[in-house]
């Protein structure tokens, strides 16, 4: 399998962000490493995803002296906590995080440990990994990270149920989503639910359309400070595209006051009123959780549609690589760390998230398709991101985290007609540059 993943130059913090009750334990207060004698501490971003690494956990401790404590924070507050203890007392021995960017500040602030020795005595900790994923936290010429979840590509999810009732397929092209429009309004449903309070996902709309219209490149090529990337003629054109959709209605009127993060829209479309929503592979294990019946009944996904006369490719694909564990230098127990993260390629690694519908980037993964929670889900996320001719990261993940509070502001506003293209172009190109 050939997975081709192309990244821009800086990975940074931001993307996918979603809320639990989840919460931070108390971290050790020895001032070398957040664990005592006995313990270190792994902190995570606190979602669904947790139940697996819960497992692990207990599945480390059965057999090591030093034990792995687990910290959860709630994924909206979780950049900002991280940053409040990654060079304190309450600091952790293991940190998630998305890779390249969102750990290069660590990088350089000498925080982290370099995994090369690490490496050396376990192959494995590299080799078990997809190159392309595992080099995503290669910061300098050097590994920070091991990858830890799984690639997260994102799709067009819709509830089959209100679709037929509609007379509405799953669209392939962008004409065949608009028509659909009309139809799901008739029948009285939101056409697309969007978790627009927290402007992320309303970002997603833009990173597909600029892919479909323009090709990766044009998102490259800003990102590499080309500021007349986003006045381009096909800038604009994706940006019309966007107008028409809501102008339409797709999305309703009150898409603003809608957030993912206390799983408003998904509740949206898995009750019935909404009949599409784009969003993170990690869609499916929230509706596993809080509505196993339809996420087994009901629920259906796409690829993002095609755009006719685009420049970039249909097989394209958008969305978050993976996520990683980065190991701090205090860090008093280095070989149990070492051996907490050779689960990270294991057996039972890959076959519990793929009993909640996240997709490993282990070597071995394709061994165990079928024992996933959906079968053609995972084989339909993998054959999607194998087959891709390009992978472009979330915006908010590419460019610095300096830029995330004006890049959210301007495809909110644009969104909802706060701001007009050209006010957009102007925010764009006043992103600092990685």
């Amino acid at each position: 399998m050939k997975l081709r993943v192309r990244l821009p130059r800086v990975a940074v913090i931001g993307g996918v962000v979603l809320a639990m009750t989840l919460s931070l334990s108390a971290c050790g207060g020895n001032s070398g490493s957040a664990g005592g004698a006995d313990e270190i501490h792994v902190l995570v971003y606190g979602d669904a995803t947790n139940k697996v690494e819960k497992q692990l956990v207990e599945t480390f401790n059965k057999n090591s002296e030093v034990k792995v404590v687990l910290d959860t924070i709630p994924g909206a507050d979780y950049q900002a906590k991280l940053q409040t203890i990654i060079n304190g007392k309450q600091a952790p021995d293991v940190f998630f995080n998305w890779g390249g960017g969102s750990i290069k500040p660590f990088v350089e602030a000498d925080l982290l440990m370099p995994l090369d020795e690490f490496i050396a005595k376990d192959p494995g900790l590299k080799d078990k990994f997809l190159p392309a994923v595992f080099d995503a936290a290669v910061v300098d010429g050097k590994p920070y990270g091991i990858p830890m979840r799984g690639t997260q590509p994102v799709l067009l999810f819709h509830n089959k149920k209100v679709l037929a009732e509609a007379g509405v397929t799953p669209p392939k092209t962008w004409d065949e989503l608009v028509a659909a429009i009309g139809p799901l309004k008739d029948k009285g449903v939101t056409p697309i639910a969007l978790g627009g309070g927290d402007k992320w996902p309303t970002q997603m709309w833009y990173q597909y359309l600029y892919d479909r219209v323009a090709g990766p490149e044009l998102f490259r090529n800003a990102l590499d400070g080309d500021k007349s990337a986003w006045e381009s003629a096909d800038s604009k054109k994706a940006l019309s595209m966007i107008k028409d959709l809501v102008d339409a209605g797709a999305f309703g009127t009150n898409f603003d006051s809608v957030k993912f993060t206390d799983q408003g829209s998904p509740t949206l479309l898995a009750t019935g009123k909404a009949a599409f929503e784009l969003m993170g592979s990690w869609e499916y294990s929230t509706l596993q959780e809080a509505f196993p019946e339809f996420a087994e009944k009901d629920l259906g996904y796409s690829a993002f549609p095609a755009v006719p006369g685009g420049k970039g490719d249909p097989a394209g694909v958008a969305g978050n690589v993976n996520n990683f564990y980065s190991v701090l230098k205090k860090t008093e127990h280095p070989e149990a760390v070492a051996d907490f993260l050779k689960l990270m390629y294991s057996d039972e690694f890959v076959k519990g998230h793929l009993a909640i519908g996240n997709l490993p980037t282990t070597t071995n993964t394709p061994d165990f398709l079928d024992t996933a929670a959906n079968p053609d889900y995972s084989k339909f996320q993998y054959d999607l991101v194998a087959e891709a001719p390009s992978f472009q990261l979330s915006w908010d993940q590419a460019y610095p985290p300096s830029a995330t509070t004006t890049l959210h502001a301007a495809v909110q506003q644009y969104f909802n007609g706060r701001i007009d293209a050209d006010a957009f172009i102007r925010q764009m190109q006043s992103l600092p540059t990685a």
